[in-house]
């Protein structure tokens, strides 16, 4: 059975909101409607995640999907239990029940079963039917479904078919400008302003490499692990290294390259 991360009366989540968003997701949640986020690895999406259902108040189910996530692990299963079977509702199954959040991160990750299973719960039927038991659940005004993928790192195998898409409300993630991901960066790690502005300028320079010598650029969340690591004393070129540059790639060559970008912005 596929682990979820539940979560319920917890204090809202620091997020610093780039445009409308917070907005979108109230409205969305309001009306009834399933929302999908798209953005890079690292830009906040599961955060505001985090941060909007603790402000509306509601349990959040988060599932992080993957190659091997069916159907079943969403919905449930018979599992023997003191030589009975017994059913055990998936994350989704009980994010209906308790009227909560259901977030599916890196949706397109999961097998095609899943968007099978979601269709009926994202059009005006707002249903989940569970044959093992015979049920089918009616989604209470409360509940919400909400998914997210990383559209840049997609290949033409794994992408989300456009009659899935069009069963969402979307909003597109990325990087927050310089000014407001320094505010970030700051409050996340407690590193002062003028340390982090460097890493942030940094970063601008690495994410600018992605699609050249790199797959990814570098992460919001990476940039407060880097700070951290320099707020807690780690020196500078050590903390950028394990951060910033040795996650995003093991080429030698490239890495070397990158420590001259460190240098450049440092030197």
């Amino acid at each position: 059975m596929q682990a979820a991360q539940h979560t319920k009366g917890a204090e809202a989540p620091f997020y610093l909101p780039n445009a409308d968003e917070r907005e979108i997701f109230l409205a969305a949640h309001k009306n009834t409607m399933p929302l999908l986020l798209k953005g890079p690895t690292g830009c906040g999406k599961t955060r505001f995640v985090m941060h909007m259902a603790a402000q509306l108040g509601r349990p959040l189910y988060t599932v992080a999907c993957h190659d091997d996530l069916s159907a079943a692990d969403l919905i449930g299963r018979y599992l023997l239990k003191g030589g009975e079977t017994e059913w055990v509702d998936g994350p989704l199954t009980r994010a209906l029940r308790e009227g909560a959040i259901c977030y599916l991160d890196e949706v397109v990750e999961a097998r095609k079963d899943v968007t099978v299973v979601l269709h009926p719960l994202t059009d005006d039927r707002r249903i989940l039917p569970i044959e093992c038991t015979g049920e089918v659940l009616e989604a209470g005004p409360e509940f919400m479904l909400v998914a997210s993928y990383n559209p840049g790192y997609q290949n033409i195998l794994k992408t989300l078919k456009p009659s899935t898409r069009q069963r969402f409300l979307a909003i597109e993630f990325d990087f927050p400008p310089a000014d407001r991901e320094i505010d970030i960066v700051t409050a996340e790690s407690g590193l002062a302003k003028a340390k982090v502005a460097p890493l942030v300028r940094l970063a601008g320079k690495l994410r600018a490499l992605k699609g050249q010598d790199l797959e990814e650029g570098v992460s919001t969340r990476l940039l407060v692990y880097c700070a951290t690591l320099i707020h807690a004393g780690m020196p500078i070129e050590r903390a950028v290294q394990t951060a910033l540059i040795e996650p995003l790639s093991d080429d030698a060559d490239i890495k070397r390259g990158l420590l001259d970008l460190v240098a450049a912005v440092y030197g």
